[in-house]
């Protein structure tokens, strides 16, 4: 049985007259990746704002590893990392000073924190560079530094707000390796913010979207996928030897077929409704050979644009 982590029940923040976040009901289980998706102003750093018991709740709660974000703020802060879009350090220390301070306002031992310290860097990637100033560091290995600075707090929970923008490839491949490692390795949850979909996609368990305070949709990959079929989003990839007129002529007559894209030899087959069977009977009665039929797969960043278009 997976337990939970993150859970929030109706949780809601109004401001004056606009309502920032409207009953949102969430469950992120232990050691989930889990993204957290929206436009600017569609409620995501006020939700993370409230996990973090920085602001209370209009009404509802949320509660990280049972604890009550809105009267155990403390506890919550003792179990909770969270690396903010521009991370700070001071420059002019190495990572491992900067590591040591960190664990100095957390009152932790020597001992104790000299063992976490190199263990964060080493998990990161930054042991070699341990005692490098910061002021040297590229963006990305500050970001890295960032998670490190999380993780010597043994946190259960991890919020990531935009951890990759403005990083080069090298450097998001890094940072997207570090994140899949702490919830795997470390059985760490981790809430990731970001408006980079394909980044998102490649590393996430499940996604939340939300929209003018509202949980528009939540689930994996596949499962948004399989809802946007059941609203009649089926699409169906078809490369054939040879096309024709007659072939074109079968696949528009197919009943529940809405468009056909082409081209070259490969279809994209629009329906209200599964096709599949009819669309290969039609290619072998045109003459020609199916090469490869199979259901479209839609990209995160289509499944989230589709949301936003119905809003």
């Amino acid at each position: 049985m997976t337990v939970t982590v993150v859970e929030t029940a109706e949780l809601t923040k109004v401001y004056g007259e606009t309502i920032a976040v409207d009953k949102l009901n969430l469950k992120i289980g232990e050691g989930e990746v889990f993204g957290f998706l929206g436009p600017n102003g569609a409620g995501k750093t006020t939700t993370i704002l409230m996990l973090l018991g920085l602001t209370e709740p209009t009404y509802g709660e949320a509660r990280i590893s049972g604890y009550n974000t809105t009267f155990e703020p403390l506890n919550v802060k003792r179990i909770t990392g969270y690396l903010p879009e521009n991370v700070g350090f001071y420059n002019d220390l190495t990572a491992r000073e900067n590591l040591r301070y960190i664990t100095r306002l957390n009152s932790m031992r020597r001992q104790e924190a000299t063992g976490k310290i190199d263990e964060a860097l080493k998990s990161v990637g930054l042991m070699e560079v341990a005692d490098k100033e910061v002021g040297k560091f590229s963006k990305g290995m500050k970001q890295r530094l960032g998670i490190a600075d999380v993780l010597v707090k043994d946190p259960k929970l991890v919020i990531l707000d935009e951890p990759t923008t403005g990083i080069d490839p090298a450097g998001v491949s890094h940072v997207l390796d570090v994140i899949i490692g702490m919830a795997r390795n470390h059985g760490i949850t981790v809430l990731l913010s970001s408006h980079l979909l394909n980044q998102v996609q490649k590393i996430c368990d499940r996604v939340g979207i939300i929209a003018k305070g509202k949980l528009v949709a939540e689930g994996s990959i596949e499962k948004l996928n399989t809802e946007l079929f059941t609203k009649g989003q089926n699409a169906v990839e078809v490369q054939v030897t040879e096309l024709t007129d007659g072939l074109m002529n079968l696949l528009r007559s197919i009943v529940g077929v809405t468009g056909i894209d082409v081209t070259g030899n490969s279809l994209s087959i629009f329906s209200d409704r599964d096709v599949k069977k009819e669309v290969s009977k039609a290619i072998v009665e045109s003459g020609s050979l199916p090469i490869q039929i199979k259901t479209r797969d839609y990209a995160l960043e289509e499944i989230y644009m589709k949301y936003f278009s119905e809003d």
